[in-house]
C-alpha cells in the first residue's frame, strides 16, 4: 500500500511540482496599471522599525515608504503584500499641500517641517526619510501636476492657487517665523521668497510670523496656504473729485508738537511701505495725499480715507489755515514769555517747540506762506487736492452776501422786534449787503474765524442794537417818516464797526417797517382828510384852469376873426392917416377958397339975415296967433301932421307892442284924428313951419 502511494505521487511529482510554481510564480508577479502606484508591506524577515515610526525602510518589517510605479513587478511570495492607489492629480489653478505622516520630529516652536532635497517633489519616500525629512505639514508644495506620491507616508491636500484679480490685492499673514520686534505692527521685509511661493527661503531668510509688510499684486500664485493666509482686498481707488487722506498704523512717532507726519519720498504712493519704513516714516496723518487713481497699499499698514476736494467757486477764494511748517517768531516769542513767567524755563532758554497746552491759537495770525498759521496767500478759483488735516480752507465769498431781517422762510433772521420812544412796538424788515476783498479775506478769518461767525456775533448784534436805539430815540411815527434818515444813520455805524473785521458794508437798507395797527389808522383817516382837503383844493384849481383853458379855446376859435380885425384897424389907421392928410388938404383949399368967398358971402349973409329976420318975424307972429286960433295941440298936431306926409315919421311901426291899458291904440286914434281935422280945414290958412334943425352925426369910421 504505501508503495503504491510512492509510485502514485511520483508520477503526479511534475504536475504538482508544476502546479506550486505557477502559484507561486503567480503570487510574485505585480501588475500596477499606468495611472497607479502600488505601497508594499513587508511581512517577515526584516529589522524591526525604531520606536515611534510609522513608514518602513526596505529592509524593515512594515509598510515600505518606497512605492512601485505602473508596470510589472516581481515580489518574493508571501513576503511582499501590495496595494495599488491612484496617481495624485493637481488641477492647472491648483497646488498640492502635504503632510508628511512620518519622520523627523519638528524642533520646538516651528510649525512646518524643514525642506529636504532629493525625494523628487515627494515621490521618493525613502529618500525623504533618508535626508532627515521631518513629520508634520510640509513648506514645499506641488505645482499642478501628476504625482506618484505614497498616500501612506503623505498625506496630499489639494487647495485653490491664489488667484487675485484686477482691482484687488492679497494681504499676506505667515503662520511660522520669527517674531515680530516690540514695537512694530508688521513684519519685515525679506527678499528671495517669490511673492510667498518659496516659503523655505521666506523663513530661511528671516521671514516673520505675522501681518506681513508685502502684499501680493492681481495675479496667480501658488502659495502655501498652510503657511500662509491670504486674505483677497479691494485696491485702493480714488474717484474723481475726491483725495485721499493717509494715516500710518506703524513707523516713527509723531512728535508731540506736529499734528501731522512729515513728508518722505520713495514709496511710492505709499505701495511700497518698506521703504516708507526705511525713509523713517512716521505713524499718523500723513501731510502727502492720493489723487484720483487706483493705488496697491497694504491696508493692515496704512489706512485710507476718501475726502471732497477742496473746490473754490467764482466770486470766491480760499483762507488757508497751515497745520504745518515753522512756528511763526511772535508765537515762539510768546510760548517763551508763558513759559518763563510760570518758571518752566530758566531765563535766556530758548523753547524748542510749541507744546500742547501752550497752542496760542496760530489761526490770530497772517503770515507768509512757510510758516504755520492763515496764510497770507489765498487760494483763487479752482480745484485743489488739499490735505484737510495739513491745511484747513474757509471758502470766503467775495461777491456781495445779502443779510436778511424778515418774514421769509427762507431767511434766517426775524423782523427786527423794535420799541418808540412812545413806547409802540415796532417791526423793522432789515437788508444788510457787505462785501469781502480777498486781500482782506485772511484778516477777516484771523479776526473772527468765518462768515458765519461774523454774521451770528457781529453783523446780527450790531443791526438790531442799532435799531433798538435809534427807534428808542423818536416816535413812531417819526421813526418812519424819517426812514431815511435811520437809515442813513444805521449804514454809517454798520461801517464804521465792520472796518474792524476787515468787512466792506455795501449798504443797510430799510425794506419795510409795520407801526401798530391802530397807529396806522389814525394815521390813514389824518392822511385821508388832507388828500381829500388837497382833491378839493386841486379839482378847484382844475375848474379855473378849465375856465381858463375855455377862454383860450374861444380866443383860438376866434383867432381868425381877431387877426382879420387887427387887419382892418391897421388899414381903418392907415385910411384915417389918408383922410387926415386929404382933409388937411382940402381945409387947406377950402380955406383958401372960403377967404376969396368970405367977403360975397358977409354981403350975402347980411342981406339973407334981413330977410330970415323979417321971415321969422313973420312966422313968429303967424305962430301966435294960431296958437291962439287952435291952441298949442292943434299946432303940435299940425307940425306931426306935416312931418308925416313929408316922411320924416312913421306912423306905422314895424313891431306893434300893446300893453293892457292900450295906450298904443289911444295914441294912434288920437292921431288919426288929428289929421282928419287937419285934412277937413282945407279953410284954414297954412302957416309955414319954422324950420328945425336937425344934428348932423358925424362921419363915422368904417368897420371890418
Amino acid at each position: 500500500m504505501p508503495i503504491e502511494l510512492v509510485r502514485l505521487a511520483w508520477a503526479y511529482y511534475p504536475y504538482v511540482l508544476g502546479g506550486v510554481s505557477l502559484f507561486l510564480l503567480w503570487k510574485s508577479i505585480l501588475l500596477v496599471g499606468g495611472t497607479e502606484i502600488a505601497v508594499m508591506e513587508r511581512k517577515y524577515f526584516g529589522a524591526s522599525m525604531p520606536q515611534g515610526r510609522v513608514v518602513a525602510m526596505s529592509n524593515e518589517v512594515g509598510i515600505q515608504a518606497r512605492t512601485l510605479g505602473p508596470g510589472m513587478h516581481f515580489l518574493i511570495p508571501f513576503l511582499y503584500t501590495a496595494t495599488k492607489y491612484p496617481f495624485s492629480t493637481i488641477g492647472e489653478n491648483e497646488v498640492g499641500l502635504i503632510e508628511s505622516i512620518d519622520g523627523d520630529p519638528v524642533p520646538p516652536g516651528k510649525i512646518f517641517a524643514k525642506v529636504v532635497k532629493g525625494h523628487n517633489a515627494f515621490q521618493d519616500g525613502e529618500t525623504f526619510m533618508k535626508a532627515g525629512g521631518e513629520k508634520g505639514p510640509q513648506i514645499e508644495i506641488l505645482p499642478p501636476g501628476t504625482y506618484r506620491v505614497n498616500p501612506v507616508l503623505f498625506k496630499l491636500r489639494k487647495s485653490a492657487a491664489v488667484i487675485i484679480e484686477k482691482g484687488k490685492i492679497g494681504v499676506v499673514t505667515s503662520n511660522d517665523g520669527e517674531q515680530i520686534p516690540a514695537g512694530r505692527l508688521l513684519a519685515r521685509k525679506v527678499e528671495n521668497h517669490n511673492n510667498f511661493e518659496n516659503g523655505q527661503a521666506f523663513l530661511n531668510n528671516g521671514g516673520q510670523k505675522g501681518p506681513q509688510i508685502d502684499i501680493l499684486l492681481p495675479g496667480t500664485y501658488r502659495v502655501n496656504r498652510d503657511l500662509f493666509k491670504v486674505e483677497i482686498e479691494d485696491a485702493t481707488v480714488v474717484p474723481a473729485n475726491k483725495v485721499g487722506l493717509i494715516t500710518a498704523r506703524d513707523g516713527e512717532p509723531l512728535p508731540d508738537a506736529e499734528y501731522v507726519a512729515k513728508p518722505v519720498s520713495g514709496h511710492n504712493d505709499f505701495q511700497d511701505a518698506s521703504k516708507f519704513l526705511a525713509a523713517t516714516g512716521q505713524r499718523g496723518p500723513q501731510f502727502d495725499v492720493l489723487r484720483p487713481g487706483t493705488y496697491y497699499i497694504n491696508p493692515m499698514f496704512f489706512k485710507v480715507e476718501l475726502d471732497d476736494v477742496a473746490i473754490v467757486e467764482r466770486g470766491q477764494v480760499a483762507v488757508v489755515v497751515s497745520n504745518v511748517g515753522e512756528e511763526p517768531p511772535q508765537v515762539k516769542r510768546m510760548v517763551e514769555e508763558i513759559a518763563k513767567a510760570e518758571g518752566q524755563l530758566p531765563a535766556g532758554e530758548v523753547v524748542a517747540g510749541v507744546e500742547g497746552r501752550h497752542n496760542l491759537g496760530l489761526e490770530r495770525y497772517v503770515v507768509p506762506k512757510g510758516f504755520r498759521g492763515i496764510q497770507q496767500e489765498v487760494a483763487g478759483p479752482g480745484y485743489y487736492y488739499l490735505n484737510r488735516r495739513a491745511y484747513i480752507a474757509y471758502i470766503v465769498d467775495t461777491t456781495n452776501i445779502t443779510i436778511d431781517w424778515d418774514d421769509s422762510k427762507e431767511t434766517r433772521f426775524d423782523p427786527l422786534k423794535v420799541i418808540s420812544r412812545d413806547g409802540f412796538s415796532i417791526g423793522v424788515s432789515v437788508k444788510v449787503v457787505i462785501r469781502i476783498r480777498p486781500d482782506q479775506a485772511p484778516y477777516m478769518v484771523a479776526k473772527i474765524g468765518s462768515i458765519e461767525n461774523l454774521i451770528l456775533h457781529v453783523i446780527h448784534p450790531m443791526i438790531d442794537s442799532s435799531f433798538r436805539n435809534q427807534a428808542s430815540s423818536t416816535s413812531a411815527m417819526n421813526f418812519m417818516q424819517d426812514r431815511q434818515d435811520e437809515q442813513r444813520k444805521a449804514e454809517e455805524r454798520a461801517k464804521n464797526e465792520l472796518e474792524k473785521y476787515h468787512v466792506e458794508c455795501v449798504s443797510v437798507l430799510i425794506c419795510q417797517i409795520n407801526l401798530p395797527q391802530e397807529l396806522m389808522d389814525t394815521q390813514t383817516k389824518k392822511i385821508i382828510a388832507q388828500q381829500q382837503e388837497a382833491m378839493y383844493s386841486d379839482q378847484q384849481k382844475a375848474e379855473q384852469s378849465r375856465i381858463a383853458t375855455e377862454k383860450t379855446r374861444s380866443e383860438a376859435d376866434q383867432q381868425k376873426n381877431l387877426v382879420e380885425a387887427e387887419i382892418g384897424v391897421k388899414i381903418a389907421e392907415q385910411n384915417k392917416q389918408k383922410a387926415i392928410r386929404f382933409a388937411e388938404g382940402e381945409a387947406e383949399s377950402i380955406r383958401l377958397r372960403a377967404v376969396g368967398e368970405a367977403s360975397g358971402i358977409k354981403a350975402r349973409g347980411e342981406a339973407e339975415g334981413s330977410r330970415i329976420l323979417a321971415m321969422g318975424e313973420a312966422t313968429a307972429k303967424a305962430y301966435e296967433l294960431q296958437n291962439r286960433a287952435v291952441g298949442q295941440a292943434g299946432v303940435t298936431a299940425i307940425e306931426i301932421a306935416k312931418q308925416i306926409a313929408a316922411g320924416n315919421i312913421k306912423v306905422t311901426p314895424d313891431f306893434l307892442v300893446q300893453g293892457g291899458d292900450n295906450v298904443g291904440g289911444l295914441l294912434s286914434a288920437f292921431l288919426t284924428q288929428n289929421i282928419a281935422r287937419s285934412q277937413a280945414k282945407t279953410a284954414a290958412p297954412v302957416i309955414p313951419a319954422a324950420p328945425v334943425s336937425r344934428p348932423v352925426a358925424p362921419p363915422t369910421t368904417p368897420q371890418p
